[in-house]
């Protein structure tokens, strides 16, 4: 067998686009039964407080009402209340504490917008209706925020509300080295809380055929929503299928279970109906897992050459009102991943203590851990060349790694890259740049250039499976683990296929996000899905082909079989035919294993996306109004499938971190209540914000797995947040400006350069 084409480095066009935009796109509202009952929620009005009481009677004699649930109904129908979440050793070896998170509020509360009850109604104005009469009394506690001492404690279980003391790295020698530099330098970063806020909002419905429950949800795989309502609702894991149609929009916050959906599937059991929920913008806003929510304070040391000889980083981490999915691993075991960025440090520590507050549970956003530490660590870069008074590109080409492959501190191995290379690739970018400042300052405006070199480890299971049948029409279909929510997936799966075997790309079929009709997988997330998802693709496409080429020497009487642009032939003979032409003979001979192949693959180790990204800002010191107004990057995702894909993936993660960067911000106030809880108050970044993008890829093959591919889906944000900030320091440094802190909004810019003007000198 000759070498099989698994991609070209060729645009990609998409060909999923089609139905999204004529409307006929199939997400979860579109697909709810016909007859289907409709859920609402009723959900605290209080972030602390103790349910004294909680009545649904009257509203189960509203018209159109079917059932209410409470935490004590799903008790006594033997439903387990408590939901999943994780818990990481920390630094006595110990794991973090575990309080219960209930689906339904049981006892207390613990942030604004958790669920107390459930309506199940006709319609949802009927469940709307019936949940304002629901009669409850809470007895409202002091809300805590943020690590206090003296603050409530919200869950017994974790005094002073700390979660978890975890510890990374050296702490001893980071300490002596630092006490040893010729220069120290420190930096204290925040790191704002922010919501996905996906276009399409969370939504499920759930029905039952006879015992077995089917739940179709927007979600970013399957099977962790299969085990945990398997887990929950006392059913064998074959009893339960679980669908995810397409998906509009997930960035991490939909990978996760969430409490609505035990409470629907209970609820359509009950009932013996499919029942459905959508949640509103601002239910949204108040209980979709949030995002970042840390501070980091860092030190420096450098000798007298400028080299980094340590580094630390103590941060606090808001956990929200309990422990989600993946939330104490996300600013510990994940920011550790990528702790010292792409410099070559060696000393380094990571202390982080995770705290409940009263607020939604934090959980993985867009790069989940790894923007938190790129960000952290270019800010302290930008930082110490301020201070050493030296170039940025020149203080980062002294530090960064330059030997590969290069073991981390978590001892994992980036097995190839060129940093250098690529901040020689961006610094001729920032070429006029004295002359665009100076054209700012003519207009009464200040500029600012901000660089970031990035790093970030892909996550997720390094296993995956792919099975390929041959359809009886000479196509083909493809069973994959991952699932897609924006990406392209089906472009990028079909063509792998199609150029493999000579298939034509229309006709290779991709099904994704059916756990009933796929065996396993690891859905989406940590952009995994094209390095596992497409090397288990390539290793079922390249096993069928070895079967058949074995099956087709038997048939010819052959010495030898091989598949040559898209045949298979015998040399020295007359034979030669299409994968679809084998296939039809294998059909024949009753040889189904021939036509129906599945593979698992695990990865050889992880791969690490890194590049270069170069900004300029223009921000207007009378009204503080800030504008992107020039944007470089430089990646290096290894091997390209499609750059055009790439390319958007890139533009997507650069825009959601400019968001976090300037417009979005997730506030509570002294009471805990969410006041940015729609987009009326949260602002979410428009394309009118955002200037031309320059993309430029100097790829690296890696080596963990046979396609070299690196992965791209967070990129953009890991790298955008850090860049996007030092230029606004950059900026705002003539005018006074010492600090400054995400988000750059209009109001807090003005109020510094206020500040700065009226400080006694």
């Amino acid at each position: 067998m000759e070498q099989l084409r698994f991609g070209t480095a060729q645009p990609l066009k998409r060909r999923e686009d089609v139905r999204f935009l004529t409307g006929t796109g199939r997400y979860v509202a579109d697909l709810v039964p016909a007859g289907a009952l409709w859920a609402v929620f009723l959900r605290s009005d209080y972030a602390h407080g103790e349910i004294v009481t909680l009545d649904v009677s009257e509203a189960r004699a509203m018209p159109g009402v079917h059932l209410v649930l409470t935490a004590e109904d799903l008790l006594a129908r033997g439903v387990k209340l408590g939901m999943k979440g994780e818990r990481i050793k920390g630094r006595d070896g110990q794991r973090g504490q575990g309080p219960e998170r209930p689906v339904l509020a049981q006892g207390r509360v613990r942030f604004v917008g958790e669920a107390l009850a459930m309506v199940v109604a006709d319609t949802p104005e009927a469940a709307r209706d019936a949940v304002e009469v629901i009669s409850f009394d809470i007895n409202p506690l002091d809300a805590a925020l943020h690590l206090n001492s003296e603050h409530p404690v919200i869950h017994p279980e974790a005094p002073g509300n700390l979660a978890l003391d975890f510890v990374f790295g050296d702490e001893a020698a980071t300490e002596a080295a630092l006490n040893a530099a010729t220069h120290r330098v420190a930096l204290e970063v925040i790191h704002n809380r922010v919501t996905a806020a996906p276009m399409e909002p969370r939504a499920a419905f759930a029905e039952w055929e006879g015992d077995r429950l089917h739940l179709c949800v927007n979600g970013q795989g399957v099977w962790t929503q299969r085990n945990e309502l398997s887990r929950m609702l006392g059913l064998p894991r074959e009893a339960v299928r679980v669908t995810n149609p397409d998906v509009g929009g997930g960035f991490g916050m939909k990978a996760m279970t969430y409490p609505e959906y035990v409470v629907l599937a209970e609820a359509a059991r009950a009932l013996g109906r499919p029942v459905a929920w959508v949640s509103t913008r601002t239910e949204g806003m108040l209980t979709d897992n949030a995002g970042r929510d840390l501070v980091a304070r860092v030190e420096l040391g450098f000798d007298a050459d400028h080299r980094i000889t340590g580094y630390r980083v103590d941060l606090v981490s808001n956990l929200g009102a309990y422990n989600s999915q993946f939330g104490q691993g996300i600013q510990t075991e994940l920011f550790a991943k990528v702790l010292t960025g792409v410099y070559d440090i060696p000393a380094a520590a990571l202390t982080a203590r995770c705290v409940y507050t009263n607020a939604t549970p934090i959980d993985a956003y867009r790069g989940a851990g790894r923007p938190e530490a790129i960000l952290t660590i270019e800010r302290a870069m930008d930082q110490a060349a301020r201070v050493l008074g030296v170039d940025p590109v020149t203080l980062r080409q002294k530090n960064v790694i330059r030997s590969f492959p290069h073991r981390t501190m978590e001892g994992e191995e980036i097995d190839g890259g060129d940093f250098a290379g690529l901040l020689d690739t961006v610094a001729p970018r920032m070429q006029g740049y004295a002359q665009r400042q100076a054209e700012s300052r003519a207009r009464g405006l200040v500029r600012g250039i901000g660089l970031a070199s990035y790093i970030e480890a892909i996550l997720g299971a390094p296993d995956e499976i792919a099975r390929l049948v041959l359809d009886a029409d000479g196509g083909a279909t493809l069973f994959v683990g991952t699932q897609s929510n924006g990406q392209g997936h089906e472009s990028v799966y079909s063509r792998m296929v199609a150029e493999a075997t000579g298939i034509p790309q229309d006709m290779v079929r991709i099904v994704e996000g059916d756990s009933d009709r796929i065996g396993k997988g690891g859905g989406t997330g940590g952009s995994r899905s094209v390095t596992v998802q497409g090397t288990a693709t390539r290793a079922a496409v390249t096993a069928m082909i070895e079967a058949f080429e074995e099956f087709l020497v038997e048939e010819w009487d052959a010495a030898e079989v091989s598949f040559t642009d898209h045949r298979f032939v015998a040399p020295g003979t007359n034979h030669s035919i299409t994968l679809a032409e084998a296939a039809a003979l294998a059909r024949a001979k009753a040889r189904q294993d021939l036509i129906d192949r599945s593979e698992k693959i695990t990865l050889d180790g992880r791969s690490f996306p890194n590049g270069v990204h170069l900004c300029e800002v223009e921000i207007d010191p009378q009204t503080g109004h800030l504008r992107l107004d020039r944007y470089s990057v430089v990646d290096d995702f290894g091997v390209l499938v499609a750059p055009n894909l790439v390319e958007g993936q890139v533009h997507g993660g650069i825009a959601q971190g400019f968001g976090q960067a300037v417009t979005e911000w997730l506030v509570q106030d002294d009471s805990g209540q969410v006041v940015t809880a729609s987009f009326m108050d949260y602002a979410m970044p428009r394309a009118t914000d955002l200037p031309m993008f320059s993309f430029a890829e100097q790829g690296v093959p890696t080596r963990t797995n046979p396609l070299g591919m690196k992965g791209c889906g967070e990129a953009g944000t890991v790298g955008a947040l850090a860049a996007i900030s030092n230029a606004v320091r950059d900026a705002l440094a003539p005018l006074g400006v010492d600090r400054v802190d995400m988000p750059f909004t209009p109001s807090r810019i003005w109020t510094w350069i206020k500040e700065a003007r009226h400080a006694p000198v």
